[in-house]
């Protein structure tokens, strides 16, 4: 995917006020407007200056496609990081369940690059809709760690929500919120914290705000809902005979039994060992038989005698068959 500069298509500096991207905008947009331009390929560069104009008009939307950073330059292949909207406050309603799905951004012909940073499961795909004389609802979503979803805690987080100053421009403010995070969340569940939207407007209640909470990869486990699976090394001669083996879990640690013939792949299951919930997740293992090097001459000399005296083994036998 190509990395769009929407201010070299507006052909305005990355400091241009509001005013500045939509004069700018309007006198391109006669240029090349497909019932009037002669230029060639007029449609195309018509689409570029609304899709850019799209994001710089929107104070969030200018302002989260700013944080991406400006040393990208048009044409350069760009990915996203997967955490880049994390702590990024903005209004819109809530989205029920968490992604996008049910109200993803509905303008079509914008680019692969704006769909991955304001579309699809985007915290900027929000519905817009808001109850009447309340303030209007903001979102942010937030990263925690797998340890954090199954334990819950008291987090303090530092947001940042995007403003117009009075000479048009963008700034970032920051501010700071206490949030409790209940046992056993889930990615993408919502955590709403009552009056801390917007205020509302003539004294109205103030809206509310949501936090989407996202699990970060964990270097051991994989998530899956609230089950979790753990690949687990075990030595052939503990495959093959059967054993006891320590087995970590996100409660701790647990003395599992492995049982005699076990297979490589195979998995096992240890019940209520995942995320806590009505019903708890179950913590899966999955077997990996590693096999001992043969570095010295004895490691050697023992896989000689083994496959002396399992001389009929074949592994691929079912390959024959």
């Amino acid at each position: 995917m190509e990395y769009r500069d929407y201010y070299k298509i507006l052909g305005v500096a990355r400091t241009a006020t509001a005013e500045d991207i939509k004069k700018s905008y309007r006198r391109l947009a006669r240029k090349y407007h497909p019932d009037v331009s002669k230029e060639k390929n007029a449609e195309e560069k018509f689409k570029e200056l609304q899709e850019a104009y799209e994001v710089l008009k929107d104070p969030e939307k200018r302002a989260a496609y700013d944080q991406l950073g400006s040393g990208w330059k048009s044409g350069q292949q760009f990915r996203p990081p997967p955490d880049w909207a994390s702590g990024f406050e903005f209004r819109g309603g809530a989205r029920p369940g968490g992604g996008g799905g049910a109200h993803a951004f509905e303008e079509e012909g914008f680019s692969d690059f704006f769909s991955s940073l304001f579309g699809g499961a985007s915290p900027f795909a929000s519905s817009t809709r808001q109850r009447q004389q309340a303030g209007r609802d903001h979102h942010a979503r937030v990263d925690i760690d797998l340890e954090e979803a199954f334990g819950g805690g008291t987090r303090t987080l530092d947001l940042k929500h995007p403003e117009l100053k009075t000479d048009g421009t963008v700034e970032l403010r920051a501010r700071t919120v206490r949030v409790t995070i209940p046992a056993g969340v889930t990615d993408g569940q919502l955590i709403r914290l009552a009056g801390q939207g917007e205020a509302g407007p003539g004294g109205g209640r103030a809206g509310d705000l949501y936090l989407e909470l996202h699990i970060r990869p964990h270097r051991l486990f994989q998530l899956d809902g609230r089950d979790v699976t753990l690949t687990l090394p075990v030595s052939p001669w503990e495959a093959a005979l059967g054993a006891t083996v320590s087995v970590p879990t996100l409660g701790g640690t647990v003395e599992m039994q492995v049982p005699p013939g076990a297979q490589s792949g195979q998995k096992l299951r240890l019940r209520g060992r995942g995320l806590p919930g009505q019903p708890p997740g179950d913590a899966y293992v999955q077997l990996k038989i590693v096999l001992p090097p043969a570095s010295s001459p004895e490691a050697r000399a023992l896989y000689e005698d083994m496959r002396a005296k399992l001389a009929g083994f074949d592994p691929r036998a079912d390959l024959r068959r």
